[in-house]
């Protein structure tokens, strides 16, 4: 259930693998974050390794961060076998510092990386981040150059027709309204009918039902927004962003930005901390976006907003995503922000556990506790939201 990257991926490897599949989704293929994302496919997780590693402990904490290089890599591969036209493209990223007191933990991050898990790792300057994008807003970077970015939708559509094409039947537009066990496996319902399955994977992430409490109560849904310029002029690029990479700030309720291949400026953000994307909080979190996109090119004050969309992102209390199984069922989700990079190895994962094979899950036997207090819907958000941009107005 859910034909996001995740949903997609496990259908496509199951059908090709010979496995019946029916893949159900309530609104149309990538609906969700996985159709609304920023298009960056990113090294690693969001955290230092340091962090993971504390998490994790070293041998683990390894093969979780280069899962992340493991599903760009994957997608590489699935983008040239299935004939995908998504523009993806390796540009690298930029993990920016925002302030002069983040360079010193910046420098650090790097130092641990190359030491431990990804010597490719390079620190820039100011100067080097200059001759980057055309902004005096950052101290310092590191580099990741196995990054990579790709047109989402393009992508979404591409994988859920090689994953019909491969024998999977997509049920677009179709709610699962329950999902009972049987003696032999599960009877799913839905508005145009019901059907029977031995094996489930619910790969739902924000989009979680009240179906699926379990999984809702270990999750928080979090709004996430972007905007979207007119095409930037040859000479509005080499002013902007020369560098033509991937870009994220270090602050904590952080931006991210890039090129499209049509030069648009594309530049999002968790604007409203909350559960809530609709017409009135996008265009409200797109004024406030925009504003933050010109506190970083004020040269652009004059080039017009094209487009502004959000989108809900599923986020752990811990921020590592989650995939195994629970409650009968097999499951990924719990991206945290950054499941365009992950999310397809994940559904690679997902499918070898319906067909038997456990030793392939680079996230497999986490614990994942309910967060306190937290029934399904996050009431306490805005005073999430509060403490960290509270934070973010240090020095």
């Amino acid at each position: 259930m859910g034909a996001g990257f995740t949903g997609l991926n496990a259908a496509r490897k199951l059908a090709k693998s010979g496995v019946k599949v029916a893949l159900i989704e309530a609104e149309h293929v990538g609906y969700g974050a996985s159709g609304r994302n920023g298009g960056h496919l990113n090294s690693g997780h969001f955290a230092s390794f340091g962090a993971a590693k504390a998490h994790f402990g070293g041998a683990k904490a390894r093969r979780f961060w280069r899962s992340y290089d493991d599903s760009i890599d994957m997608i590489e591969a699935i983008i040239a076998e299935e004939g995908i036209d998504c523009s993806f493209r390796r540009g690298g990223k930029l993990k920016l510092a925002s302030k002069p007191s983040h360079v010193k933990g910046l420098q650090a991050m790097y130092e641990e990386l190359r030491r431990e898990v990804d010597p490719s790792v390079e620190w820039l300057s100011r100067g080097d981040v200059r001759n980057e994008l055309g902004s005096e807003a950052f101290h310092g970077a590191v580099l990741s150059p196995k990054s990579a970015m790709m047109h989402m939708g393009q992508y979404a559509n591409g994988m859920a027709n090689a994953a019909a094409r491969h024998g999977a039947t997509i049920w677009e537009h179709n709610p699962v309204q329950s999902c009972i066990r049987v003696s032999d496996g599960w009877r799913i319902t839905s508005p145009t009918g019901s059907l029977a399955a031995r094996r489930v994977i619910l790969a739902t992430d924000a989009y979680t039902t009240e179906n699926f409490d379990y999984y809702r109560r270990r999750m928080m849904p979090i709004a996430s927004f972007i905007v979207v310029t007119r095409p930037l002029t040859s000479e509005e690029v080499a002013a902007t962003l020369p560098g033509n990479r991937n870009y994220t700030n270090s602050l904590n309720i952080a931006n991210y930005f890039r090129l499209t291949p049509d030069n648009r400026l594309l530049f999002g953000g968790r604007a409203k901390f909350s559960a809530a994307s609709n017409q009135k909080t996008d265009v409200r979190s797109g004024e406030l976006l925009r504003k933050q996109m010109l506190d970083v090119f004020p040269q652009l004050a004059d080039v017009e907003i094209d487009y502004c969309w959000g989108g809900l992102v599923g986020c752990t209390q811990d921020r590592y995503p989650r995939a195994g199984t629970a409650d009968g069922l097999i499951y990924g989700m719990g991206y945290s922000g950054h499941g365009a990079q992950l999310s397809t190895l994940i559904g690679s994962v997902l499918a070898d556990i319906a067909m038997g094979r456990t030793d392939t899950n680079p996230i497999g036997g986490m614990d994942w506790n309910a967060v306190p207090l937290h029934t399904g819907k996050p009431w306490f958000l805005p005073m999430v939201g509060t403490y960290y941009r509270l934070k973010d107005m240090l020095p």
